[in-house]
């Protein structure tokens, strides 16, 4: 069995969210860290993962307590995710065929059976697999005034999330070759696409928050609280 490898990248500043500090070192309902709720999801689901974590190089907040693993390291995130993920890649010793699942540190919310179906998706199908969800609302596309210009088709629309996971040769191949040609990618299926090849969507939950709002704390606050309810100690 291939070793299952996590890589969160943790380095940017959310500047959106207003705050004295990264969004990931905001504190939910019980006063620990978003990043430490994040890493405590997937050391449930995963317990002998081995963790990297990209943080920035003046990250003056981290505490190493907040690790649920034994086996982790710590590297300098990037300027962007995709440089963060790759630096990571670079500092791993994995093989080519060991399955790497990448999660945001703002997802606090993920779920036990989420990650697992989606690890059994990306250990299986060669181009990898992502969380994602089909497209619900109508979609709109604006025009320079911010108008609504006409209606986009949702049919065969997702909404990508995370984690993504493909085995560790394809990603860093995929992630270097979009360095080398200039393309910013913003999510790994979206390197890996530009090879050609097409990761297997599995629709995760719709409470797979992710934190990029003010407002997003009290709601993600609220979803661990009732995920807690009715499933207790299968989160």
């Amino acid at each position: 069995m291939s070793q299952i490898w996590l890589i969160v990248p943790a380095a940017g500043q959310g500047r959106r969210m207003g705050a004295d500090k990264p969004k990931q070192y905001l504190t939910l309902a019980d006063e620990r860290p978003v990043l430490a709720h994040t890493l405590a999801r997937l050391h449930h689901a995963f317990p002998s993962a081995r963790l990297v974590l990209c943080l920035d190089a003046d990250d003056r907040w981290f505490l190493p307590h907040w690790v649920p693993f034994t086996d982790w390291q710590r590297v300098v995130g990037g300027s962007e995710r995709m440089d963060s993920v790759l630096n990571a890649l670079h500092a791993m010793a994995a093989d080519d065929d060991d399955v790497v699942l990448v999660h945001d540190v703002a997802r606090p919310c993920i779920t036990v059976s989420d990650l697992l179906a989606l690890y059994q998706a990306a250990a299986t199908h060669t181009a990898g697999a992502l969380l994602a969800m089909p497209v619900a609302d109508t979609m709109k596309r604006a025009d320079e005034q911010c108008q609504s210009a006409r209606t986009e088709p949702r049919e065969g629309l997702w909404h990508a999330l995370t984690p993504q996971g493909f085995r560790y040769a394809l990603l860093r191949r995929a992630l270097e070759t979009a360095r080398q040609q200039k393309t910013l990618v913003t999510d790994e299926a979206s390197a890996v696409e530009a090879l050609g090849e097409c990761p297997q969507l599995v629709t995760g939950r719709r409470d797979n928050l992710k934190i990029t709002h003010p407002d997003d704390l009290a709601l993600a606050a609220a979803i661990m609280a009732a995920q807690a309810a009715n499933t207790p100690g299968r989160l």
